[in-house]
């Protein structure tokens, strides 16, 4: 008798429900505090100068999660079972104030507009706790690649880690794995620990 595989689903973050993100998040850890506001800081914010359930209203509202008829929303969740299982940000690569700000990643050595809101972003790949291992961040990476092209992208980005030392913190940027086997091509190094990968439609 052969195991079977599990089945993941992923859709737009405005067709699931507020409580599905959040469990995709927990209660502990880094992804609960960050609540997906790293890149989205304003100028002048810093991290800790606002509340994790301030970062959360944000999210809330970026998602507009529990409204499917809405026509914008920043990212995906993915299910695997039908449970909650992972989460990905993927908008316009100028919706994040904090990357455009960025010296290095993505920019560096590269000749980019950063106002060029054509060109979309994939800024994070979580998968739940107890979820992970079973091709999460690989269909919602796959998954990113359509959404974007469907709202009119003419290229996606993402800017995963490089060394297989990363802290489990730091890996919710993607692996270089990941964004390859979804189409994605290195363009560039901006860090030793940072690639730069893009696909073009």
């Amino acid at each position: 008798m052969t195991a079977t595989k599990p089945a993941i689903s992923v859709r737009p973050a405005n067709e699931a429900s507020w409580e599905d993100l959040q469990t995709v998040f927990g209660t502990r850890g880094p992804a609960s505090r960050c609540q997906c506001q790293r890149y989205k800081l304003r100028p002048r914010e810093f991290f800790a100068g606002f509340p994790a359930e301030e970062r959360a209203g944000r999210l809330r509202e970026q998602t507009d999660c529990g409204h499917p008829e809405s026509d914008t929303t920043s990212g995906l969740v993915a299910y695997l079972d039908g449970e909650p299982a992972g989460w990905c940000a993927v908008e316009p690569r100028t919706a994040y104030a904090g990357l455009v700000r960025n010296n290095r990643v993505p920019w560096a050595d590269r000749a980019e507009d950063k106002t060029d809101d054509s060109v979309w972003a994939v800024t994070c790949l979580f998968t739940r706790a107890g979820f992970r291992k079973h091709g999460v961040s690989r269909a919602l990476a796959r998954a990113a690649v359509d959404f974007a092209r469907e709202r009119g992208a003419r290229a996606l980005e993402g800017y995963p880690m490089t060394t297989k030392n990363a802290i489990s913190e730091e890996l919710h940027v993607g692996t270089e794995g990941v964004f390859a086997a979804a189409g994605f091509t290195e363009v560039s190094r901006p860090t030793l620990r940072r690639a730069v990968m893009r696909i073009d439609f």
